[in-house]
C-alpha cells in the first residue's frame, strides 16, 4: 500500500510539472514581423535584453531596434543598445526607439538627446531624453562614446563626469 502510494504522488508531482511548463509564459528576445517599424508595447517582466540577456524589468531606460525585416530586439539600457547595434549589416538602416526620460514616449533613438551620468540598469549613463539640455549628446557620440567605455562604468570617467577633477 505504501508503494502504490508513493508512486501515485510521483505521478501528481509529474503532472503537475507538465501542467506548469505548459501555462509558462517564454520570454521574448526577439519579435518578428515588424513590418511598420513602430515601437512595441513591453510588459515587465516577459522581455529579455537582445544584448545582455537579462530580464527587462524597469521601463525606464528601454529602448528598441527593429531591423528593415522587420525584427524587433529590446533592451533595459542604451548603452547596450548602441554596443549591439555597432556590428549588424543593418545598423544604418535600423529604427531606433528609445524611452524618453523626459516626456515618458518612445521616440526616434537617432534624434534623442543623451544624458551621461544618469543611473541606468548596466551602468553605462546614457538616459535618452526628446528636449536638449547642456550637456546632453545625440546618439553617435553616445554610440562612440559607448564603444570607448567612456561610460559612467569607467572609475576616470566617472569621476570626471561627477565634478570631482
Amino acid at each position: 500500500m505504501k508503494n502504490i502510494l508513493v508512486v501515485f504522488v510521483i505521478i501528481l508531482i509529474i503532472i503537475g510539472v507538465f501542467l506548469s511548463l505548459g501555462t509558462s509564459n517564454e520570454m521574448v528576445v526577439v519579435k518578428e514581423d515588424n513590418i511598420k517599424q513602430l515601437p512595441l508595447k513591453i510588459k515587465k517582466g516577459h522581455y529579455q535584453d537582445s544584448d545582455c540577456g537579462m530580464i527587462i524589468d524597469d521601463l525606464r531606460f528601454v529602448s528598441q531596434v527593429v531591423s528593415p525585416k522587420g525584427n524587433t530586439y529590446f533592451f533595459h539600457d542604451h548603452g547596450g543598445m548602441a554596443k549591439w547595434l555597432k556590428d549588424k549589416s543593418f545598423s544604418k538602416n535600423a529604427k531606433i526607439w528609445v524611452k524618453s526620460l523626459d516626456s515618458k514616449k518612445y521616440i526616434d533613438g537617432r534624434k534623442a538627446y543623451y544624458s551621461r551620468n544618469d543611473k541606468t540598469p548596466m551602468g553605462y549613463g546614457f538616459g535618452a531624453y526628446e528636449f536638449k539640455k547642456d550637456g546632453y549628446i545625440k546618439f553617435d557620440e553616445m554610440q562612440l562614446k559607448m564603444l570607448r567605455g567612456e561610460t559612467m562604468n569607467n572609475p576616470i570617467i566617472r569621476k570626471k563626469l561627477k565634478g570631482r577633477d
